[in-house]
């Protein structure tokens, strides 16, 4: 990697990482703030923000934002997460000066216009209303509430129809003056450019950025807990989660990884004890989100109604049977993966670009791919199998499920099978 950084005098951080073989660039603007960063009567707002910045500023529509960019072959995009707000574009590196102007302008000027606010607060009512209709969807987001309640680390970042319906330019300007500011911003740029060159352009176009402090957010509390509903589906969709660990815990390259073992890939035991040995479901992997003070590790299956019985079982029965039963070849497997997924990866100038500003926001610097491959070849057995135990056993669950799911376990059950579990048959 050839990354560089450089902080300006507001604190507006720069990185760069030139690609030498590229003729194109990924850049964009990250922001440490997202769907937790709301207060309670702001829920939806960071994700309305992200859609509204398209729609027109001081000098430019939302039909020259669209066209501007698109006549150069450029693409020009944004998305909303639980703890950030990225707002990126793709280039030639021709253009990049382009790109820069209309992300600060969109960044710095939009206008919140009252007839573009009622078209795209419709628009996202639209969008809530298809995630209704996406039974996976609304598990996870589900799956989230349930163990995180009443926060908002927990909430669906689209937020509900009464509270997005509710939303006026002045509350939107109210949020973007709080969070949107150079101390929580990244400005991330990959591919065929020239560091100084790019650190000159976002001085000019971001001159007017105020300085600002980062604002904490509510602290997450894990508390897990269950949302079940039966509906008429061909499959149930189910997720049984735990709280998982941090970004900077220690043990956090071990739960990724444990992630993987039990279930990253078709090799893993999940999908081979599940899908291939017994042919209780189509889909099933594990997972593990990490958040800045928090996270969640999760099991994802989707089943028929009359499988659901013997599915959890098995699932629950991998879950215990890891802290006391793990090879050296499955985790060096598992290893393997994650080291070629890390590489691979950066081969995407758009995965490079939000790597770098990523890590900035996350950890003060950026954690280089090698320093990434030398902590996951230090953990062990002994790693996963410790932290196996310290998220599954004796531990709060939680349980979201959609579907035909009269015959599933209870939370309390989990618990139970996780305290002494039954012999999967």
């Amino acid at each position: 990697m050839n990354f560089k950084e450089t902080r300006l005098e507001n604190g507006l951080t720069i990185v760069t990482d030139r690609m030498d073989h590229l003729r194109s660039v990924a850049l964009g603007v990250w922001v440490n703030s997202g769907s937790r960063d709301e207060h309670n009567e702001e829920h939806g707002l960071a994700h309305l923000l992200e859609h509204m910045a398209f729609k027109g500023t001081n000098t430019r529509s939302a039909v020259d934002i669209a066209e501007e960019i698109e006549a150069v072959g450029g693409e020009l995009n944004a998305a909303t997460s639980v703890e950030n707000t990225a707002y990126y574009a793709r280039v030639l590196s021709a253009d990049v000066e382009l790109a820069v102007d209309i992300l600060a302008d969109i960044l710095q000027n939009s206008t919140f216009d009252p007839e573009e606010l009622a078209k795209e607060q419709h628009v996202i009512l639209q969008e809530i209303g298809a995630s209704m209709d996406m039974p996976e969807d609304l598990a996870f987001d589900r799956f989230q509430c349930a163990a995180f309640p009443d926060q908002p680390v927990g909430r669906p970042i689209l937020g509900t129809p009464e509270s997005v319906s509710g939303f006026d330019p002045t509350a939107i300007s109210k949020y973007l003056k709080r969070q949107y500011h150079a101390a929580s911003m990244v400005v991330s740029a990959a591919g065929d450019i020239e560091h100084e060159a790019f650190v000159d352009l976002v001085k000019q176009k971001f001159s007017d950025l105020p300085g600002g402090t980062l604002q904490p957010c509510e602290p997450a509390r894990y508390k897990g807990g269950e949302w079940i509903e039966e509906r008429d589906l061909q499959e149930a969709q189910i997720l049984l989660g735990f709280e998982g660990l941090d970004y900077e815990h220690d043990d956090f390259f071990a739960a990724q990884l444990l992630a993987s073992v039990l279930g990253g890939g078709m090799s893993s035991r999940l999908f081979q004890e599940v899908r291939e040995k017994r042919g209780l479901c189509y889909s099933v992997y594990a997972f593990h989100w990490a958040f800045s003070d928090t996270g969640i590790f999760g099991v994802h299956a989707a089943t028929g109604a009359e499988d659901i019985e013997k599915l959890m079982p098995v699932i629950i029965n991998e879950l215990y049977r890891i802290k006391e039963d793990l090879s050296t070849e499955e985790l060096n497997r598992s290893k393997a993966q994650m080291r070629a997924n890390l590489y691979m990866s950066l081969e995407s100038p758009a995965a490079r670009a939000t790597q770098i500003a990523r890590h900035i926001m996350l950890f003060g610097r950026l954690i280089t791919p090698d320093e990434q491959i030398e902590r996951l070849d230090a953990i062990s057995v002994k790693d996963i199998k410790r932290v196996a135990e310290r998220l599954f056993i004796n531990t709060r669950p939680t349980l979201s499920a959609i579907g035909p799911v009269a015959k599933l376990i209870t939370l309390e059950e989990v618990a139970n099978q996780l305290s002494v579990p039954q012999a999967a048959e």
